[in-house]
């Protein structure tokens, strides 16, 4: 009972939130700023964040130079969710080593990453194509261009790999090869008939598979294959 309270009162507070943020909160759709105001966009946004503040790392940059400095000085009271590209996993775990584990989460995916800042599902920033020349930033209000956003990190989310788990992986694991092998495993392939699929001698396919047996720390090929689904190594 106490539990569906919770829940319930939770509901309502978004509910009022979204009702104020309409009511006096920003009317444009789509506002444009430059890179020399980035800083404070981002540290006016993610102050805004009642729930949920969802961001998308790609790569050094302003934007990820930005979120990092201003996630590690004050990440406010929402739940803060943190997607990177395994370039700059060390990092993200370096910067934000800080904050507080039950407050905040950081993946990792090997997807084709697109820099965002979701807030509370009602406003993300992104970065704009500017035809002038000098790198522009988009603050986005319109609910349903928001939406999309949130359900495409919601999507890269849920089969990207937790970022402990990816800093205790062997570089060797992320290697496209290893991925056909690994893919290859779980379909339970024979090692003669997936040797000649990926073009592999039958002596360098099995040495690799003891080596990843031994980096997922799996006793059976078919473990290893679960493993790396686990991982994000592979999709589920």
């Amino acid at each position: 009972m106490e539990q569906a309270l919770l829940q319930a009162r939770t509901l309502i507070e978004s509910t009022v939130v979204l009702h104020r943020r309409r009511s006096v909160g920003d009317t444009v759709p789509v506002a444009r700023t430059g890179s020399a105001h980035l800083g404070e966009s981002v540290e006016r946004l993610i102050a805004r964040g009642h729930h949920a503040v969802s961001v998308t790392l790609v790569g050094h940059g302003e934007f990820t130079e930005s979120v990092l400095r201003v996630l590690g000085e004050n990440s406010g009271r929402a739940v803060v969710r943190v997607l990177c590209t395994a370039e700059i996993a060390p990092d993200v775990a370096e910067r934000l080593a800080g904050l507080p584990i039950e407050q905040t989460e950081v993946r990792v995916s090997d997807s084709d990453l697109r820099a965002v800042l979701v807030v509370d599902g009602f406003t993300a920033l992104m970065p704009a194509n500017c035809a002038g020349g000098g790198e522009q930033f988009a603050v986005v209000n319109d609910m349903a261009t928001v939406r999309a956003l949130e359900l495409l990190f919601a999507g890269t989310w849920g089969a990207a790999r937790r970022l402990a788990d990816h800093l205790r992986l062997s570089p060797r694991l992320r290697l496209e090869l290893v991925r056909k092998i690994l893919e290859r495993l779980r379909a339970g392939h024979t090692d003669e008939a997936a040797a000649h699929e990926i073009n592999v001698s039958l002596r360098t396919y099995r040495r690799y598979v003891a080596e990843i047996l031994r980096d997922l720390d799996a006793i059976s090929r078919f473990q290893a294959g679960a493993r790396a689904v686990q991982l994000g190594l592979l999709p589920a």
